[in-house]
């Protein structure tokens, strides 16, 4: 097992990687429950598989749990579902002790993240991520939140996890799509923040693809590095986790252009690295060669590279309420070169239009 410290003061909190992790998780997580109790938030799909097994690890620590089963997808993560979640809690007489704990994707995490902000003002929160993309970004940092049909993620809260509990096991029963769409997250890293592993990436991507127990630890330990050093150096996004947002400007228009659901997030994502490193070699930030190879990898990934034809004007109308929008301006994250990312606000109307077009 391999551990991440999520750095915030009295608030850190540990990552635990590895293989098996989620049969021994009452062991690792009951010294961290303020009380033997917790609820599950979970969904079908992944209930079929992960919960019999993390209900019995709890009980054989002597932690009691209850679990609420909430629809699968991207659709779903709305203000009802939060409702659902937290009328469920009180008719089961969940208390402020009680810890929530989110097995599932993204959504599962981000809802129930969401629910757990809220509820009597706040309850211990448990991340147990078991897609990729969960795993080495959405479990990790705090956001939590639901959609609006005017934009991904406007509505939430920032709330930390007590534990990240990351099975790489989980990985085994992922969709291709699904893990496809989590080496977005993962490629993304590299791109911001670490050439070296964006590198390694390159010579690793069929290890990682065929699912490799060693490669995958290794992308997703350095994944959960990066994102908790830079959570650590900027808790809400006042300045450099907004390095994180790379593709996201582009992807999360992307999403909401298509309607949610019909491209996963990673997949937007992936698109929207592109078009970001088209409009950084526009600018003349960084040079083709750099942009040609993001592109190459996230091909070899199996994701999408060549952005849906929205048209300019809707690009624009999306981007428009974008939460990163900052004094009525939408901010990018461009690229100088693999591994060097900055935020700017500054970019010339006509190459962001020559860039949507």
């Amino acid at each position: 097992m391999r551990t991440v410290t999520v750095a915030l003061g009295e608030r850190s909190y540990p990552v635990h990687i590895g293989a098996g992790l989620l049969r021994e998780a009452g062991a690792t997580l009951a010294p961290r429950l303020a009380a033997p109790r917790a609820v599950i938030v979970t969904n079908p799909a992944i209930a079929a598989h992960w919960l019999a097994p993390l209900r019995a690890s709890l009980a054989a620590a002597g932690v009691a749990s209850d679990a609420v089963l909430i629809p699968d997808g991207e659709v779903h993560k709305t203000w009802a579902t939060v409702h659902d979640v937290v009328t469920r809690l009180l008719e089961i007489r969940a208390e402020r002790t009680t810890t929530l704990i989110a097995l599932g994707g993204g959504i599962v995490g981000d809802v129930g993240g969401f629910a757990a902000a809220i509820y009597q003002r706040g309850m211990p929160f448990v991340q147990v991520p078991t897609t990729l993309l969960a795993q080495v970004d959405s479990s990790v940092g705090g956001k939590t939140g639901v959609n609006h049909a005017l934009g991904k993620n406007m509505i939430g809260a920032f709330y930390q996890p007590r534990a990240v509990l990351i099975d790489t096991d989980c990985l085994a029963t992922l969709p291709d799509r699904e893990f496809a769409a989590g080496m977005a997250e993962v490629i993304k890293y590299g791109a911001i923040r670490d050439r070296a592993f964006f590198d390694w990436l390159e010579a690793n991507v069929g290890a990682l693809l065929a699912r490799d127990a060693a490669a995958l630890a290794h992308a997703i330990g350095e994944s959960c590095r990066i994102k908790a050093e830079i959570v650590a150096a900027d808790e809400r996004e006042s300045g450099e986790r907004a390095l994180l947002n790379f593709g996201h400007s582009f992807g999360h228009a992307i999403e909401a252009g298509l309607g949610y659901g019909q491209w996963l997030h990673g997949e937007a994502v992936a698109a929207g690295m592109v078009m970001a490193a088209a409009l950084s070699v526009r600018m003349g930030l960084v040079g083709a060669v750099d942009a040609a190879r993001l592109s190459a990898l996230l091909a070899k990934a199996r994701l999408p590279v060549d952005p849906p034809a929205l048209g300019a004007e809707r690009y624009l109308a999306l981007m428009s309420h974008d939460k990163k929008v900052l004094a009525g301006a939408v901010r990018f994250v461009l690229l100088r070169g693999l591994g060097d990312a900055f935020v700017t606000a500054d970019v010339p109307p006509t190459e962001l239009r020559a860039v949507l077009r």
